[in-house]
């Protein structure tokens, strides 16, 4: 066994905001867990120096490597807290065997690892796992179904219904994050530090290849090799198409889940599936609790925030240590730099305040007659998007002067704000359209407008029309043609501050974080052509569009 420098294990608990007082421990290296299909996967086993008989054990599986960053960010720090860690290499990466077909195969090799560990003469049977993202998913894909339960986890800045809420959000591809991510495990086993570390350039082939069609084979631009993700994303994006159904876990008994830590960003793209599986399993009975920071997926504070969680977490529920004080839930308030302290999400004390849509361009408190509004999407020019939750940089907020100048966005700005307004909660919209072909995408973006005019995301949400899905609850269609489609837009705990307006975008898109709708049945990834698209958006009072916001009042 390795026993890792002090020093080092010194500078990272001072960057993550641990204390400095550890313990040392060791590290047994490539440990082979068998699989029932006889594929060996790869594990670092950390262990205190001089432990002696069976403790229990944290368990995190994930596909970026079992040493390097990872393992000093999300393994190393729990180590110095005297627990037993078990680091492994999920299928077809850093040495473990088979293929890496993500988000496919993790539950059974998730439930025959949790399985071998329980056998194992060092571990007393207590079992828990942590890690963000990826491998935050991958504790979804095993925490519902392990019998006996499993003691407690963290699923951070993840989703338990990962593919559907991240890559096909409400029908619209995400080829922004798709490609990103694709490219991303496409080379990091590659030779060479430049393969580990995030590259601009690289980024500017993701953009450029994004702008190519058809997009099946994309991939090769960027990866400079076909990267099966890409291909199962691209393949498996039609309604009704159940290829990702063993990848969702949000049908699954949430009441056989353990004590469940979560910590996420109003930035980061998976905060909308973090924040909905937590009020589901308060629902459900499962002792819950949720830090929202303001943060983009994996920056430096939310990572910092989730060592310091975990550390509290798994020695309360391993050690016997200190439960985490204060209420279960803790979000940020941005524009006010303050935290709010909560019973529950969505928070109780909220009022819902309606902002409607009106034929002038104004946002007023009860729907005006007029005329309707109107643009054209088209998918040759496709409407851009700048900010919001990226995987990564840039995002969060952004000018979008540019954008709401162009003639395919419709604005909507309400009247200066004579106090601060605080939004704390689920965002949603209803708008009644009509459009001259039936494949369309419907995309609303709040904005908080400042005293020099600069308008500056808040929240957004997409939703795709189809002819194969517009009976869905979401979506109301009338007699005249007019659809009313629910726009489920990013939750968030923001201030617009007095001397700001609101402003609400309507599009037809939101280019390259979706895929263009090409107007047509063709599948995303083999379209070479599209059509133009018109959009008649309306305001009488049958037929309003608006936007409901949970005002925090106090």
């Amino acid at each position: 066994m390795a026993k890792i420098s002090r020093l080092t294990g010194l500078v990272a608990d001072v960057a993550l905001g641990l204390p400095t007082k550890a313990v040392p421990y060791e590290i047994r290296r490539d440990v082979p867990v068998p699989m029932p299909d006889g594929v060996a996967l790869l594990a670092n086993h950390y262990r205190p120096v001089g432990a002696e008989g069976p403790r229990p054990v944290v368990l995190i599986r994930v596909p970026y490597g079992r040493d390097g960053a990872f393992g000093q960010l999300f393994a190393a720090p729990l180590a110095r807290r005297g627990l037993q860690v078990f680091m492994q290499a999920t299928r077809g990466t850093f040495g473990s065997g088979g293929q890496f077909r993500p988000f496919t195969t993790e539950r059974d090799d998730g439930l025959a690892t949790v399985d071998w560990l329980r056998k194992q003469e060092w571990c007393d049977g207590r079992i828990a796992m942590a890690g963000g993202s990826y491998f935050g998913h991958t504790q979804w894909a095993v925490a519902p179904y392990v019998d006996p339960p499993l003691t407690c986890v963290a699923p951070h800045i993840t989703s338990a219904n990962i593919t559907h809420r991240l890559f096909y959000e409400h029908g619209a591809p995400s080829i922004h994050t798709a490609l990103s991510w694709s490219t991303t495990i496409g080379r990091q086993e590659r030779p060479g530090l430049l393969n580990a570390v995030p590259d601009p350039r690289v980024r500017t082939k993701v953009r450029r290849a994004l702008g190519k069609l058809p997009l099946q084979a994309v991939d090769v631009r960027v990866a400079e090799a076909p990267v099966p993700f890409w291909r199962d994303f691209a393949g498996h994006a039609e309604p009704g198409d159940d290829f990702w159904a063993q990848a969702d876990h949000d049908g699954a008994d949430l009441t056989r889940m353990p004590p469940v830590s979560m910590v996420t960003g109003w930035w980061d793209l998976f905060l909308g599936g973090n924040l909905a599986d937590y009020t589901a399993l308060r629902a459900a009975g499962v002792p819950a609790r949720l830090v929202v920071g303001p943060w983009l997926h994996g920056e430096p504070g939310e990572i910092r925030t989730i060592a310091q969680t975990d550390a509290v977490w798994f020695d309360h529920h391993l050690n016997g240590g200190p439960a985490p004080s204060g209420a279960p839930v803790r979000v940020h308030l941005q524009r006010a730099n303050k935290w709010l302290e909560f019973e529950e999400w969505p928070p109780n004390a909220v009022r819902e305040k309606v902002l409607n849509l009106s034929s002038g361009g104004g946002l007023v408190a009860e729907p005006e007659s007029g005329e309707p509004s109107r643009f054209t999407f088209d998918p040759a020019r496709p409407t851009p998007t700048v900010g919001g939750p990226m995987l990564q940089p840039p995002g969060k907020q952004a000018d979008n002067r540019l954008v709401e100048a162009r003639d395919d966005v419709l604005v909507f700005t309400g009247p200066l704000l004579s106090e601060d307004l605080d939004v704390v909660g689920p965002v949603s919209a209803t708008i009644h359209v009509r459009t001259s072909i039936p494949y369309a995408d419907v995309f609303v973006r709040l904005c908080d407008v400042d005293e020099r005019g600069v308008s500056r995301n808040v929240v957004d949400g997409i939703r795709r029309l189809d002819p194969r899905t517009v009976d869905a609850p979401d979506i109301e269609q009338g007699s005249d043609g007019v659809l009313a489609v629910r726009v489920e837009l990013f939750p968030t705990a923001y201030r617009f501050q007095a001397g700001h307006r609101l402003r609400v975008q309507v599009s037809g898109g939101a280019f390259p974080r979706y895929a263009r709708n090409m107007g047509t049945d063709e599948p995303f990834a083999t379209a070479t052509a599209g059509r133009p698209c018109h959009f008649e958006l309306f305001h009488d009072p049958a037929r309003s569009s608006h936007i409901t916001l949970p005002v925090l009042d106090g």
